[in-house]
């Protein structure tokens, strides 16, 4: 196991589960409060682990993370707590999105898709 030092520490803790696998990318995390395992965690993550031509649907992907995020930051920014930093934010995520879904769109027209085949950049 190892800890993700990455974003906010103080309540929260993102526990990465499993070694890289496939693409060098771990698949299992947990996310639970800085007492750890005091309280039960507030989530566990799967990710797709292989292809899904390969291996069938198995796990969530970045995207749909991402989308969770846009959609919670469009909501605030509906209401009292909209900011410059979370349209900020906002963007930043959505053109991450864009460029993921681009990566989607280039394997799609190259046939690697759902594959375990590296796509050639354009």
């Amino acid at each position: 196991m190892r800890e993700l030092n990455i974003g906010s520490k103080r309540f929260t803790r993102v526990v990465v589960l499993d070694e890289p696998g496939q693409g060098n990318a771990c698949h299992e995390y947990k996310v639970t409060t800085v007492d750890g395992d005091q309280n039960p965690p507030f989530g566990k993550i799967s990710f797709q682990n292989g292809p899904i031509g390969e291996v069938g649907v198995n796990g969530l992907h970045q995207e749909d993370l991402l989308a969770i995020v846009i959609d919670r930051l469009q909501s605030f920014q509906k209401g009292d707590f909209r900011c410059r930093e979370n349209a900020i934010a906002l963007t930043k995520i959505e053109e991450a999105m864009l460029w993921l879904n681009k990566r989607t769109a280039e394997r799609q027209k190259q046939g690697v898709e759902g594959t375990n085949v590296v796509h050639k950049e354009v």
